[in-house]
C-alpha cells in the first residue's frame, strides 16, 4: 500500500511544533495551518456525502485522533 504524501503531514505539523518546545501559550494558541484545514473540509464534506474511499476515511480518522489529543493537550 501506498502512504500519500499528506496522510503523515497532520502528525508532522503537530511533532515538529512538540519538538520545538513550545510555551503553555504557544501550546493554546496552536492551530491546524491553512492546508490542514482545507483538507479536513474536503474530507468532511466528502464523508457527509458519503463519497470517500477506504484511504480518506482513515485519513479523517487520523485527523480527528490528532485533533482529539491536541485538545487534550490544550487542557494540561
Amino acid at each position: 500500500m501506498t502512504i500519500a504524501a499528506h496522510e503523515n503531514l497532520p502528525a508532522r505539523e503537530i511533532l515538529d511544533f512538540l519538538l520545538s518546545q513550545p510555551t503553555p501559550q504557544q501550546i493554546i494558541d496552536l492551530r491546524p495551518s491553512e492546508a490542514l484545514q482545507e483538507r479536513l473540509r474536503l474530507l468532511l464534506d466528502g464523508n457527509r456525502n458519503n463519497t470517500l474511499n477506504d484511504g480518506e476515511r482513515i485519513e479523517l480518522e487520523e485527523y480527528l485522533r490528532l485533533e482529539h489529543f491536541v485538545r487534550q493537550l490544550k487542557i494540561r
